[in-house]
């Protein structure tokens, strides 16, 4: 178990890091698109359930 945990911490000190920078656009980023899609999809839905209500008061 302990040679699996020190591979495993080396591993972890191999692999090349984002900046502070780069993380931040990243997230950025992603939380403008999740936002995007949130707002597309909410549209889609509001647009299909007012239709729906239109076919079924016709």
């Amino acid at each position: 178990m302990n040679k699996f945990l020190n591979d495993r911490i080396h591993e972890l000190h191999a692999v090349t890091w984002p900046t502070k920078n780069q993380a931040t656009a990243a997230a950025i980023t992603v939380l403008t698109i999740m936002l995007l899609v949130g707002f597309g999809l909410s549209f889609v839905d509001y647009s299909l359930n007012e239709a729906v209500l239109f076919l079924l008061n016709k």
